[in-house]
Order: structure tokens, then C-alpha cells, then sequence
């Protein structure tokens, strides 16, 4: 059953990692998928193809997430090119990671603008297409980080317990016109970042994870869908734990 059929929806950073395997899992359940990048035109180009396959409408698009005006001009080109504008996940993000007493202002300002003001700039883009059309979904990726908190990522943390914020703000003002606003905080995913780690730290975090793995892409791809789709018609303001159990 395919659950997303014949809606439109727009990923932020979709080109590896989390956000690819959004891309690839909503391509299966039928959304035509827009999705961005920031480096890697070549990589995001095959993904493009790839799900095109799947008899989708695919289109990579490099764009700035951090900055207000691509932001606007990608949300005008996707809806002239796709039609509607129907999801939004917000996930593109970076991390600066350091003590606080090592963080640079610029590391800091460079987190929250990427991770944090790109949820703003984006909710804004897309707003007036949703309002118009009476219905939209909206999902923003924050953290378990940004839920408990980590030492070495005051930045990081802090941009994510932002998202939390802003979401349950958008889902209280949008409500009224079948607008949804939810979160997914991620715990442990194992993508290609973290296949460059040390593999004995990796075991060690899989060990303390009560499901005794990490997590992967598909499982934050499969929650998305529920959140995306009518499944979750009545959902809206909410920080769903994708984690294995780290933070109960």
C-alpha cells in the first residue's frame, strides 16, 4: 500500500545519510520527491534517477537551507514544477562539535543558522502554498541531543531543543487549517559518518541502546511516512523518539 501517493514533498539535505533514505523510502510509498544538497551535485543527480525509477517525479536541487532567500526560491520552484507543496521535512543539518570553553562564535552562529534557522526559513517558504491548499504536514528533524542534552555540543543541542520550540509554535498557529507540525528526534543512526568512527566506540554505544543496535536511515525514513501521511491525521505538536529505547 503506498501511502503517499501522488503527494509532493520537499527534503532538506536529501542527498546521503538520514535525508536520502527519506528520499528513497518516499519514492516507494508514491510522493513525488524534491529534495536538496549543498556539495555533492553528482550524488544527488543519481539519487534523482534512481527513484525516478520507481515511475515518481524526482528533481535534486542545490540549495542553502540556511539562507532565507534560496529558501524561497526553491519553494516557488518546486511548486511551478511539481504543483503542490505538500510535506516538508526539515532535516538538513551540520554539527561543530567542542567543549564550550573551545567553541568558536562562528561555530556556534554556523550551527544555528544551518540547523536551526533553516526550520524558519523553510516553514516560511512553504506556508503560504499549505495555507492556501488547507492541509500539510510538516517535519522537522531535531535530536535526542536536543532533548537530554550532550557535553561537547552546546551548539548542536541547542539548535535542536530549538526545533522543538518553533515546531510546537507552528503546529498551535497552523492547526486551524489542517496544517501539522511534528518532530523526530533521532538517537544513534548509523550512516557513512559514522562508519569513519571507531569501531569499538560504535559497539560500546550499540550496547547500551536497550534494542542493542543503532538505528538506520529506514528508521527515520518510516516514521517520517507516518507522520507525512493520513495515518497521522490527528498528530500534530509532537517529538516522536526515533531511538531504540536510548531515552525513555
Amino acid at each position: 500500500m503506498k501511502l503517499l501517493e501522488g503527494k509532493t514533498a520537499i527534503i532538506t539535505g536529501g542527498s546521503r545519510g538520514i535525508g536520502k533514505g527519506i528520499v528513497e523510502i518516499f519514492a516507494q510509498h508514491g510522493a513525488n520527491v524534491a529534495f536538496t544538497y549543498s556539495s555533492s551535485a553528482e550524488a544527488a543527480n543519481a539519487l534523482a534517477n534512481e527513484v525516478s525509477k520507481t515511475g515518481v517525479k524526482a528533481k535534486a536541487y542545490k540549495s542553502d537551507a540556511a539562507s532565507f532567500d534560496d529558501s524561497q526560491k526553491l519553494a516557488d520552484e518546486v511548486l511551478k514544477e511539481f504543483g503542490s507543496i505538500d510535506i516538508l521535512i526539515n532535516n538538513a543539518g551540520i554539527t561543530k562539535d567542542n567543549l564550550l570553553m573551545r567553541i568558536s562564535e562562528d561555530d556556534f552562529d554556523k550551527v544555528i543558522e544551518v540547523n536551526l534557522k533553516s526550520v524558519f526559513n523553510m516553514t516560511k517558504a512553504v506556508q503560504r502554498t499549505m495555507l492556501k491548499q488547507r492541509k500539510g504536514s510538516i517535519i522537522n528533524m531535531s535530536s535526542i541531543v536536543g532533548v537530554t542534552g550532550n557535553a561537547g555540543q552546546t551548539n548542536y543541542a541547542a539548535s535542536k531543543a530549538g526545533i522543538i520550540g518553533f515546531s510546537k509554535s507552528v503546529a498551535l498557529e497552523l492547526g486551524s487549517r489542517d496544517i501539522r507540525c511534528n518532530v523526530i528526534a533521532p538517537g544513534f543512526i548509523e550512516t557513512e559518518m559514522t562508519g569513519k568512527l571507531d569501531q569499538d566506540t560504535v559497539q560500546n554505544w550499540r550496547d547500551s541502546i536497550p534494542l542493542k543496535r543503532g538505528g538506520t536511515p529506514e528508521d527515520i525514513a518510516n516514521a517520517c511516512v507516518f507522520l507525512a501521511s493520513d495515518l497521522s491525521a490527528y498528530v500534530t505538536g509532537q517529538v516522536l523518539h526515533v531511538d531504540g529505547g536510548m531515552h525513555t
